[in-house]
């Protein structure tokens, strides 16, 4: 193996950067920003992926496909909405390229521009809603909940693997309702999946709440969120869900008949969760030594690594492995029984503690001759030695499997929950939010200027206004003014 990581506390964005990297979950690709996700990175997202894609089917959606592009015209008909991605859209302009005079090259060719340019998919509300226009025509036609999996373009300048990329891989989901309380139930019913999901699977602790107006999705009437607290004392958002109110119903003409036979706009949803969920995982729970992986989204949940001297040995314990490994994939466990001879076991055992394996086995002659195993956990560093004779191994380490999902999640609500203070004056935020970070709770006046000066001056921004917010009359930490309640300030992603 190579050197060791850069140390979280020295340099944590090195760190991330370095472990992204040498855990072969994504590297830089040719293209400016944009990134190649490894088959171990990738694996990760695909089991992040069936999951939530079961979750999306247990609540009533389907999945369909839309184009990546889009036609120019369609992004200006929701005013606010092509406001806020105009700066980030890519345009293609032409459709052809041909041979350079000079025969040196390619070059566009000139009489191959189009007649109206398209977008590379920023978000699809703009598509889907014309479209929804042939799909909708009476209340019967209503709820449509669909689901797509695919690609975003989103130019951005600054990037950074899986947290911020020109092209990233998500979800969108985009419902339209005969009513407005429907379309909110379905808002807050995917915030709470994602919600589910992120503390069940990934193992991170979140906080849901309202965006302020200064941070809703542009097009948006209320945007709900999913709020986590990253190790370096940032936040990220990690997942929204929009409720759209008739917003994209007036603006592509979406109407359908009501049961009384009147004429009505469609009310509409949005939501997605992106790759970023990946970064989200690394900058969650992984250390110094490399990533802690929850077990439920490890691609390898336990490995097992022979210690031998010549083909004999290794044949013997393999013999005993495989029993075990039969037994632990009929528990569903995903088993990887590394025998290969090209790798000492000391480097073996590093490797897979950079990779986040959750359990590791290791066994050597002397164990067939007591018939035990040595164990250990990738979250705690700890070893023990099991005996055979003693334990049901795949009752044992599914027990440990879930022993482990739950200390990681643990960990990081602890370290939330230290990670949240209350601030009640001006100096009290600005000391906290300079010297400690995290989530401070303090009371906000409810304008969009004050909200403005607080990130100009101190790069903080609202997180949220939490679902469960708490009715307290306080004065705003910056203007004075009175303020109904705490709203969630942090540094973030």
């Amino acid at each position: 193996m190579s050197k060791g990581l850069p140390k979280r506390s020295e340099d944590y964005s090195l760190w991330y950067n370095e472990l992204v990297k040498r855990a072969d979950l994504a590297e830089n690709s040719p293209v400016r920003g944009c990134m190649v996700i490894k088959p171990y990175g990738y694996s990760i997202w695909e089991k992040m992926q069936a999951q939530l894609d079961k979750m999306f089917k247990e609540t009533g959606h389907t999945n369909a496909y839309f184009p990546l592009f889009i036609p120019k015209s369609y992004l200006s008909k929701e005013a606010s909405h092509v406001e806020g991605f105009a700066k980030e859209c890519a345009v293609v302009t032409h459709y052809r390229l041909k041979n350079s005079e000079d025969g040196k090259g390619v070059v566009v060719d000139p009489d191959a521009k189009l007649e109206e340019e398209l977008i590379v998919r920023p978000t699809s509300e703009t598509v889907i809603w014309s479209t929804y226009k042939n799909w909708i025509q009476s209340y019967r036609d209503l709820p449509l909940l669909v689901n797509q999996w695919a690609n975003v373009v989103r130019w951005e300048m600054r990037t950074r693997l899986f947290l911020r990329t020109a092209e990233f891989l998500w979800q969108e989901g985009h419902t339209a309702h005969a009513s407005k309380q429907e379309a909110i139930d379905e808002t807050v019913q995917m915030m709470n999946v994602y919600a589910e999901f992120a503390e069940k699977y990934m193992a991170v602790p979140v906080i849901k709440g309202v965006k302020s107006a200064n941070e809703r999705f542009a097009g948006a009437e209320d945007t709900y969120c999913i709020e986590a607290m990253m190790q370096d004392g940032k936040a990220l958002q990690a997942g929204t869900s929009h409720f759209l109110g008739q917003n994209f119903a007036k603006a592509f003409d979406v109407k359908f008949a009501t049961k009384e036979g009147a004429l009505d706009y469609v009310w509409g949803t949005s939501w997605g969760v992106s790759t970023r969920l990946m970064g989200a995982l690394i900058m969650a729970h992984s250390d110094d030594n490399g990533l802690v992986l929850p077990p439920k989204l490890a691609p390898i949940q336990v490995v097992i690594v022979p210690i031998y001297k010549g083909d004999d040995e290794l044949d013997r314990i393999s013999d005993k492995a495989k029993e075990i490994i039969a037994k632990l994939r009929a528990k569903g466990i995903t088993v990887h029984y590394d025998h290969r001879d090209t790798h000492k076991p000391g480097w073996k055992f590093a490797e897979y503690e950079l990779k986040g394996v959750p359990l590791r086995i290791a066994m050597g002659p002397r164990d067939l001759e007591n018939n035990t195993i040595e164990l250990a956990r990738r979250d705690t560093l700890t070893k023990e030695t099991i005996n055979l004779n003693d334990v049901e191994i795949d009752a044992y380490v599914e027990a440990l499997l879930e022993k482990i999902q739950e200390s990681i999640y643990q960990k990081a609500l602890n370290f939330r929950n230290e990670m949240t203070t209350e601030a009640n004056s001006w100096e009290e935020f600005e000391d906290l939010i300079e010297n400690k970070g995290g989530f401070l709770s303090a009371h906000w006046d409810g304008t969009t200027e004050t909200e403005e000066k607080i990130k100009e001056l101190t790069k903080a921004t609202i997180r949220c206004i939490p679902i469960d917010q708490k009715a307290e009359e306080g004065k705003c930490i910056l203007s004075g003014k009175p303020s109904k309640g705490r709203v969630l300030f942090a540094r973030a992603y």
